[in-house]
């Protein structure tokens, strides 16, 4: 049995140790939203799939290593031999604030179709538990925004439980586009995850979480960066502060929530176990560089019940 399913673009990742600009050294690696919450999975101990295109060149195959290696799905994903693997350009610019370029107009990724996300819910046995998707697919174009569609709707004809993440990114659409394309989705949503600034996306409403769970959305978790997370449903509000430690690298905290979220819930773990170990997954990713190569397997998460400094023998 498949536990997450997601689907989206995954880039060949370059990552500076100062200003693009002035030339060194780069370390090459991965970067995808949604590959990154796979990967995190995967790591705990879920059976996670990918959907997801990548060119015939090198980037595309480091893409696909990785994800391989990380014990990520690749079945349904496919290579499209026309166009390029997407880049991602990452410069540590000032402390641990970092800047990110994206090349990846008429990128292989952004050639997803609803065709692609068929055959995840056609194959034998049972279907996925759950579906992750993020608004950032939703912005690569038509065509992958009608995979999202066609997923969801698939998603919710068959039983999965259907996670979307806002992710709002704004060089890649507006407010208002990411709206029109976000709200008609939320009747088929059952998990909303979304920053406090990105709630007004899903709904115009004064006060958007009730707004949301008016709409048939069964959980709305609300990420506050340092503040912790709260999660908001019909049983109540549940609030959990972050985990306290040293910043290293903020790319990719909110995806490292993520997959600490749907791993709680794929254990059958309740609301402030769930948000626990979010936080805490959340906590490893901005104590480690890179999108996704901090994050935990099963037997870490404790790791950071031991005091800074602390070595374990």
């Amino acid at each position: 049995m498949t536990d997450l399913l997601t689907l989206g673009e995954t880039m060949a990742a370059f990552r500076t140790t100062g200003p693009l600009r002035l030339g060194g050294t780069a370390g090459i690696s991965v970067a995808g939203s949604e590959s990154t919450v796979a990967i995190g999975l995967a790591r705990l101990g879920h059976q996670a799939a990918w959907v997801g295109v990548t060119g015939a060149d090198e980037p595309g195959e480091l893409v696909r290593r990785t994800l391989r290696a990380e014990g990520v799905d690749l079945r349904w994903s496919r290579v499209d031999p026309t166009a390029p693997t997407g880049l991602i350009l990452v410069e540590n610019r000032v402390a641990d604030i970092n800047r990110v370029t994206y090349h990846r107009a008429g990128s292989a990724g952004s050639r997803l179709r609803p065709v692609d996300v068929i055959p995840a819910f056609d194959a034998p046995g049972p279907p996925p538990r759950l579906l992750h998707v993020t608004g950032i697919t939703c912005a690569l174009g038509v065509e992958p925004y009608q995979a999202v569609v066609e997923a969801v709707r698939r998603a919710r004809a068959a039983g999965t439980t259907v996670c979307l993440d806002v992710n709002h990114r704004q060089r890649l659409w507006s407010v208002a586009e990411a709206a029109d394309a976000l709200r008609p989705l939320l009747p088929s949503i059952d998990l909303v995850v979304a920053s406090d600034d990105e709630l007004a996306v899903l709904t115009g409403a004064s006060d958007p979480v009730p707004a949301l769970l008016s709409a048939g959305v069964t959980e709305v978790v609300v990420k506050h960066g340092a503040g912790g997370a709260t999660s908001h449903s019909a049983t109540g509000v549940v609030h959990r502060p972050a985990r306290t430690v040293p910043v290293v690298d903020t790319v990719g905290a909110g995806d490292a929530f993520v997959a600490g979220l749907l791993s709680g819930w794929l254990d059958g773990a309740d609301v402030p176990a769930r948000l626990y170990r979010a936080v805490t997954t959340g906590a490893f990713a901005v104590a480690t560089r890179g999108d996704w190569e901090g994050l935990p397997d099963r037997a870490e998460l404790a790791l950071l019940d031991h005091g800074p400094g602390g070595t374990v023998r």
